[in-house]
């Protein structure tokens, strides 16, 4: 039985194959059109998920979509009629994609796959409680999904059990936590649906002066974690902005301006709106906890990305274990979509052992084979030496103790937004100058943003507060006491902060002492997990720095030629190319395309 789940037309669109109930391949459109975000039908997606699976689009037996447009299509409609005159206008905007491509998915799908079956449209959030429940290591737990807007619904919450899913309440639009903290993304200038984790980031250099004019005017709260939004200060339902002037002349300062320098003032909205949100999935939580009394949770949405909310439902909530989909927004979608109708609309049982979940570390995506990367080296007459297994695990583990920063390319891209070990770039977290050099000199973005650590799995408990394994890089917890510097900040605010070195690994210690943690073990990715461990041994630190291998404003690199144009146009030392090293110091110069740059600047 083999089930296409695909997921378009908003933002990160995806294609899934899942064959008699296992996750086959999924990948997003973005990495193969270069285009981050990529919201288009996912031809290439689906192509390769095809190509993985072995099949073409007449052996399959189902396709499912991850939302339903009708239905999304009546709420646009129906929220332009309630916000006439000034909502007419953005429905007038938004009309001719619908009515050329939204409304008619259906021969879409039978066009470019050429599949002449049965497709199916599952709920939006049912999607992506599916995408939340079914992979993971739980027979039953509770789920929670927490998103901008799916068709009416912006959060829901229910129980999985057996192969059974069953949703209990919604929270519906325009009330909705995603579009909140997306209001004040906006509010501090960066991009909707790209920049929220960067508010994520900025919001420990802050103070959270602003979270009672929050509670206050702009939502209010109840103890359940349902809120209603005061719409008089928001422009997303009648216009196509954020906020509106209300909102300025309640905080007492405009918005912010892209590129433009980040003042106090709004890191302490990012510090505001962050412990709101906090605030708001620990509420939830409890409510969930006491409505199901279950044990455990499973979440999903763009807003289970925050990985500082999931780490406080982890210590300070009611549940013993939780489970977060690493590909939590819509291109998870597509995953939810195909394992509900493989598991609810088919009745197909369910087996979790506890402990697994059946995600595959999340590595589902392409792959490519050192003959392919040599004869591409080969091609463009590039110098490479080819290293051996243990060659791979020594020489890479002694450059990062060099100081060197490494791209490293292995196996198959991962699913979702986090780099996990295959396409990363890593470096030395002991080093106190290593978060600015990469993040000014190779990843071309903001100078406050934090860098996530991997560490050895079994060796998480003794430098981070965290007792569990968290593989996706979707908590932080903080660097235990004894691995701290004692420093103080004294009076220090703001970016100030960034200049005392916090831990014996600073590079991965943000300014609040936390980290967003990835645990790898070695039958996840053993080729990570030697050098990783090869470090350690040569320097007693079971900790190095990954972020994913991509500059500001592109996906992550998919294909060698992605990685070698990545690696010569910024400062990386190395580029472990599957079997084949590659040195800076060797290589012909590239001349700096401008263009290229540019483009990266206006993220």
């Amino acid at each position: 039985m083999k089930i296409l789940g695909i997921s378009s037309f908003y933002h990160d669109s995806a294609a899934c194959i899942v064959s008699d109930g296992e996750i086959v391949a999924a990948a997003q459109e973005e990495r193969f059109t270069r285009k981050k975000h990529d919201a288009g039908f996912p031809v290439n997606a689906i192509n390769y998920c095809l190509k993985e699976a072995g099949i073409g689009a007449k052996d399959l037996d189902f396709i499912a979509f991850y939302d339903k447009p009708f239905i999304k299509f009546e709420r646009i409609l129906e929220t332009s009629i309630s916000y006439a005159p000034a909502g007419i206008s953005q429905f007038i905007q938004a009309i001719p994609v619908w009515l050329k491509q939204k409304l008619w998915i259906t021969e879409i799908i039978r066009k470019d796959p050429g599949f002449n079956g049965k497709i199916l449209f599952t709920e939006h959030h049912e999607a992506h409680a599916a995408s939340a429940f079914y992979p993971s290591p739980f027979q039953e737990a509770a789920f929670l999904t927490v998103d901008g807007v799916g068709e009416w619904e912006t959060a829901s919450f229910g129980v999985g059990k057996d192969n059974g899913l069953d949703i209990r309440q919604y929270l519906r639009f325009p009330n909705s936590l995603g579009l909140l903290y997306s209001a004040f993304t906006y509010y501090t200038g960066f991009r909707v649906n790209s920049g929220e984790y960067k508010l994520m980031g900025l919001a420990p250099y802050g103070r959270p002066i602003y979270k009672d004019i929050i509670l206050n005017e702009l939502i209010d709260l109840k103890d359940d974690g349902s809120f209603k939004m005061n719409m008089k200060y928001f422009g997303f339902c009648d216009s196509l902005r954020m906020t509106n002037s209300r909102f300025n002349r309640l905080f007492g300062f405009p918005l912010r301006k892209p590129e433009t320098k980040i003042t106090q003032n709004y890191m302490d909205m990012a510090a505001s709106i962050q412990e709101v949100t906090e605030e708001i999935m620990l509420k939830m939580a409890l409510h969930i906890h006491k409505v199901t009394g279950q044990d455990k949770l499973c979440l999903a949405g763009g807003v289970a990305l925050n990985c500082v909310g999931n780490g406080r439902i982890l210590r300070e909530g009611p549940f013993k274990d939780i489970w977060i989909q690493p590909a939590g927004g819509d291109a998870g979608g597509a995953l939810g979509a195909a394992l509900l109708i493989w598991h609810k609309y088919l009745g197909n049982k369910r087996n979790a052992d506890g402990v697994n979940d059946s995600q595959r570390a999340s590595l589902l995506g392409p792959s490519y084979s050192d003959d392919y990367i040599e004869a591409f080296l080969k091609k463009e007459s590039i110098p490479y030496r080819r290293l051996s297994y243990s060659d791979i695990v020594n020489e890479v583990s002694d450059l990062i103790m060099g100081g060197k920063v490494i791209g490293w390319f292995q196996g198959r891209i991962e699913f979702g937004p986090r780099a996990l070990g295959s396409r990363s770039i890593i470096g030395d977290a002991r080093n106190p100058d290593m978060q600015s050099k990469m993040n000014l000199k190779i990843k071309y973005r903001e100078s406050f943003r934090p860098f996530a650590p991997t560490v050895l799995k079994e060796k998480a408990p003794e430098w981070f507060e965290l007792d569990r394994e968290s593989p996706y890089m979707l908590l932080v917890a903080p660097v235990k006491d004894d691995k701290r510097s004692g420093v103080s900040d004294g009076d220090s605010i703001g970016f100030e902060k960034l200049k005392r070195a916090r831990s014996l690994i600073p590079a991965v210690t943000h300014v609040d002492y936390s980290a967003r943690i990835q645990t790898v073990k070695k039958s996840d990715n053993p080729l990570y997990y030697d050098m990783i461990r090869s470090f350690s041994d040569k320097t007693g630190c079971p900790v190095i720095i990954n972020t994913s291998f991509n500059v500001r404003g592109e996906p992550l690199v998919l294909r060698p030629e992605d990685a070698y144009r990545c690696f010569m146009r910024t400062e990386m030392d190395y580029l472990m190319l599957g079997s084949f090293l590659l040195d800076k110091k060797d290589q012909s110069p590239v001349e700096k395309d401008v263009n290229w740059q540019k483009e990266f600047e206006l993220d």
